[in-house]
């Protein structure tokens, strides 16, 4: 199961204390040492896009902790950085103020989220010609702290879409030896999928609905998905009694989501092609093409079709 968004809190390391030390001998003077800061906290984006599943075991994340300082002068050792590995395409969000911190769109983006806190000065730090003897140290300084939302926009070279059961699924696990799960219900999709057809990524997002924008449905959740792909591949069953009324409701609701992905370079894939006659084919990619300039008739069953398509693909990413 792929989680696209997920919530989590990062810190960064606490800072180590200082410390309040004198020597060991009579009138020595003071020797505490400084504390050590805490480690800094950092993402890094990977080729693995199922790592906000992470985030359903755990939601807090700590860098190490700055040690005390010591005797002797001595600081504490500085605590231990870490790096949260995250998929790429994955943006991190202010949970309060809903403001983008950062997009890490390519495989090997770092970025540091969370700095940790600075180590307490010692006793020794304190010293002076007037203040000889400093009874005191400062504690350290916690590390940040944000509150986030994770958020993954699939970067996709084609991005299948269509109304449930348009046959985007069956489509994908065909191209690219996917497992999306197919059924002839609506919604089977709950989760973007994603294959690898010709060295292209391949996403199928799931199944829109009239009103999709508004909430209705699965509502907006997966039209982000589209905003980060190439070219749509927009699936309209050969099933359909109304193609023109089923192309026109989702490109509808692309356009109340953003009408840039209206802009974005389309084709209309007739799928299901093998459960109509060759002349009720060719009658709907008639129909079809005055919405498109480019428009397939498809079948998982046929196999030349499939052909005539990844060659499309190549042709066009």
């Amino acid at each position: 199961m792929l989680i696209d968004t997920a919530e989590a809190v990062f810190q960064g390391g606490q800072g180590g204390s200082g410390v309040t030390s004198f020597g060991k001998k009579e009138h020595s003077g003071p020797d505490g040492g400084n504390g050590g800061d805490g480690g800094d906290l950092y993402v890094e984006a990977t080729s693995d896009l199922t790592l906000l599943n992470q985030f359903s075991r755990k939601t807090l994340y700590m860098a190490g902790a700055g040690e005390h300082g010591r005797r002797n002068k001595m600081s504490g050792l500085a605590g231990t950085d870490i790096t949260i590995f995250i998929p790429f395409g994955t943006s991190l969000i202010d949970k309060e103020t809903g403001i983008t911190l950062f997009e890490l769109n390519k495989v090997g983006d770092r970025k540091l989220v969370c700095k940790g806190g600075l180590g307490g000065r010692g006793n020794w730090e304190f010293r002076g010609p007037t203040h000889q003897t400093p009874m005191f140290h400062q504690p350290g300084l916690p590390g940040e702290e944000k509150k986030l939302i994770i958020s993954l926009k699939l970067i996709a070279d084609f991005g299948l879409i269509g109304l449930p059961n348009s046959g985007k699924s069956s489509l994908l696990n065909e191209l690219t030896n996917s497992n999306a799960i197919v059924a002839n219900y609506p919604f089977t999709t709950l989760f973007p999928n994603l294959g690898v057809c010709e060295g292209r990524f391949l996403a199928d997002i799931p199944g829109l609905i009239e009103g999709a924008s508004d909430g209705k449905g699965l509502g907006i959740r997966f039209l982000k998905h589209i905003e980060k792909v190439e070219v749509i591949l927009h699936c309209i069953s050969s099933e359909s009694s109304s193609l023109i009324k089923d192309y026109n409701t989702v490109r509808k609701e692309l356009g109340k989501y953003s009408p840039a992905l209206l802009k974005k370079t389309e084709i209309i894939l007739l799928t299901k092609s093998d459960l109509i006659d060759k002349k009720k084919v060719l009658q709907n990619l008639l129909k079809l093409k005055g919405k498109s300039k480019k428009v397939l008739a498809v079948s998982i069953h046929d196999w030349e079709s499939l052909e005539k398509l990844k060659k499309q693909l190549l042709l066009t990413v």
